[in-house]
């Protein structure tokens, strides 16, 4: 067999980093995937081949905490099983593109220190995307790294949807609406247009529901609104992000409570969202399996807001007729949709309850007046498509 022409893919969370090598000589074509895991005192590397079959694993303990000699071992595990030189590329979700940037590009010194001077727009996201492209650098350094931006699909979002109600100046130093989640909205768009063609034009909102959660309104295709703001903090409620707040809050918090602006911002990235209001967990299986009554109200609150988001949508869209669920919560927690839906009957949606139950591809009722389907997500896969769009224009 021929070595495949690879691009490996890291899409950084915040305790670990998921991976997968994909062959692009053709249409990207995953080889292996598997999780580079910093949280536990032995850090691990699990490789898993497409079919999910284990071909590594290994922890290691006292390696340090920059999880460098975890990329090591990934970049020798890829030469040796699938020949030396065959990595053409490594690919990168980065949160925060800003104004500048939207399009997959690639990571030069210059665009690195840009892309880093970005960080307060991303406190918890964009340190975690940027440390893998200097721990690669410092293994392989003429090896190329493509970004691939979560703000890119909202690029083009026109006011009023891009504008915060605030002086015009601020608006000129870049503090506008960006949104997020755009390489998982980029994919299901287009799976959507795939698997139901008749939809592709039609008024869709596609909620992408995990640990971090944001809603996306489609017209033709194309982004023209979403929840999240200038940050990853704004819109629905999150798995320990509060999502929209009152910003008196803010103020009062730090002018009445005495807390510090790095508390604060703890507060609301770290210790708020679904596992603030429950006390228990961020996780929302945990919730729904929880006899709790705070787990019941974290679940409530996550469903209440899902569901105004969505109507908030429909308004700028001017109607509703396509809803796609996707995400690890979307994709997998029938609760969460069903209950959703049920928000949402005013509106025409009407999803069945065995459809649900069995996570169909569509799960709306015959008497739906609206589409409702569940599309899994694939962030990997679109980076891989990026990436091997750059690498041919080279």
């Amino acid at each position: 067999m021929p070595a495949p022409e690879a691009v490996l893919v890291l899409n950084s969370g915040s305790s670990s980093i998921k991976f997968g090598l994909f062959d692009i000589a053709a249409e990207p074509v995953l080889l292996c995937k598997g999780l580079l895991d910093e949280h536990e005192d032995k850090p691990r590397l699990v490789v898993r081949d497409a079919a999910g079959n284990t071909l590594f694993d290994k922890q290691r303990a006292g390696a340090g905490a920059d999880g460098g000699h975890l990329f090591a071992e990934v970049l020798a595990f890829i030469e040796d099983r699938f020949g030396q030189g065959c990595l053409r590329a490594v690919g990168h979700r980065i949160v925060h593109g800003g104004p500048n940037y939207s399009g997959p590009l690639v990571l030069t010194d210059d665009v690195t220190a840009k892309l880093e001077a970005l960080t307060p727009l991303a406190p918890l996201h964009q340190p975690r995307c940027l440390a893998p492209v200097h721990a690669i650098s410092a293994i392989q350094p003429a090896l190329i790294q493509i970004a691939g931006f979560d703000t890119g699909f909202h690029h083009d979002l026109k006011p009023p949807a891009s504008r915060f109600a605030i002086p015009g100046r601020f608006e000129a130093r870049g503090i506008r609406r960006y949104g997020f989640h755009g390489l998982s909205f980029e994919y299901v768009a287009g799976r959507l247009a795939e698997i139901a063609p008749e939809l592709a034009a039609k008024r869709t909102v596609i909620a992408h529901l995990g640990n971090g959660a944001s809603l996306c309104a489609l017209r033709d295709g194309r982004s023209v609104d979403t929840t999240m703001g200038l940050t990853p903090l704004d819109g629905l409620v999150m798995g320990t992000r509060c999502g929209t707040i009152d910003p008196g809050v803010l103020l009062y918090l730090q002018q009445h409570e005495g807390m510090a602006v790095e508390e604060v911002q703890h507060l609301l990235y770290h210790q708020s969202g679904l596992l603030g209001v429950s006390g228990l967990s961020a996780d929302m299986r945990t919730l729904l399996a929880s006899r709790e009554p705070a787990a019941r109200e974290a679940v409530d609150l996550f469903i209440f807001r899902a569901a105004q988001a969505i109507a908030m949508m429909a308004t700028t869209l001017g109607g509703l007729e396509c809803l796609v669920f996707t995400g690890g919560i979307g994709e997998h927690a029938g609760e969460i949709r069903g209950a959703i839906g049920e928000r949402l009957a005013w509106l025409g949606v009407h999803i069945d309850a065995a459809a649900n139950a069995a996570a169909r591809e569509r799960i709306n009722g015959d008497d739906s007046a609206i589409e409702v389907l569940v599309i899994p997500t694939n962030e990997e896969l679109m980076i891989a498509r990026h990436c091997a769009a750059v690498l041919r224009a080279m």
